[in-house]
């Protein structure tokens, strides 16, 4: 696939009420063609499919959201037989160009690793939850999200959400999901979270209401979350 035939693929794929819809649920967005995601991801297979996975990389480019997008599902499509300091490597190359909360988390939702490498990832995600940046940040949290909310790694993935410290929006709405899906998984390890006052009032006030909301948690732990509730 050309450069041109790429740019005939997007253009077709586009949907002019889509866009306008996607574009209200990302503010700021910049040149969004409104294609949806599984669209998307059929393309990036095709590109692979018939440049191979280098190739298919070098034709994009950062003009567009659903360019960015299509970057992102390259790298999660890697074989998993590259190294995996490689992968990394492409991964912290396409953080920078992250700019919005969707192409951020379609990112880490579509990384993948074998479960051996599960360590090192973890490691390379920390000093992205401490940078200055949002959306590193947000970055970090959300891996931690999709990725880290299990038996070996509940323990520390808690702390590291307790350290968060960033005032963006995005930042504090994603650790407040984050400790959501931790209460979910894993209520009793959490709830001592809830309960030291290490979240800010947003984000702490966010948790409980997503926790509230989940048909998952049961009404005794609701109430019991209610009272948690901080009053300005």
């Amino acid at each position: 696939m050309t450069r041109a035939e790429l740019e005939s693929q997007l253009k077709t794929l586009s949907d002019p009420t889509y866009q306008k819809f996607s574009a209200s649920l990302i503010p700021g967005v910049r040149n969004l063609l409104g294609i949806r995601l599984p669209a998307l991801r059929n393309l990036a297979r095709a590109l692979v499919k018939e440049n191979g996975a280098d190739a298919a990389a070098d034709i994009l480019t950062d003009t567009t959201f659903e360019e960015l997008m299509l970057q992102g599902i390259l790298i999660g499509q890697l074989d998993l037989d590259v190294p995996i300091e490689e992968r990394l490597c492409r991964i912290a190359t396409f953080v920078p160009k992250i700019d919005n909360w969707s192409v951020c988390d379609s990112f880490c939702c579509g990384l993948r690793w074998r479960a051996r490498e599960a360590d090192r990832v973890f490691d390379f995600l920390r000093p992205y939850l401490a940078h200055e940046h949002a959306f590193f940040v947000r970055f970090g949290v959300v891996m931690l999200l999709a990725h880290f909310i299990d038996e070996a790694h509940i323990g520390e993935t808690l702390e590291r959400l307790s350290a968060v410290a960033h005032e963006s929006y995005y930042v504090k709405m994603a650790v407040a999901w984050a400790v959501s899906v931790c209460f979910v998984k894993y209520p009793d390890l959490t709830l001592p979270l809830l309960l030291d006052g290490a979240l800010d009032d947003v984000t702490h006030k966010k948790a409980i209401q997503k926790i509230i909301e989940s048909r998952r948690v049961d009404a005794a732990s609701k109430a019991r979350l209610r009272t948690l509730k901080r009053h300005s």
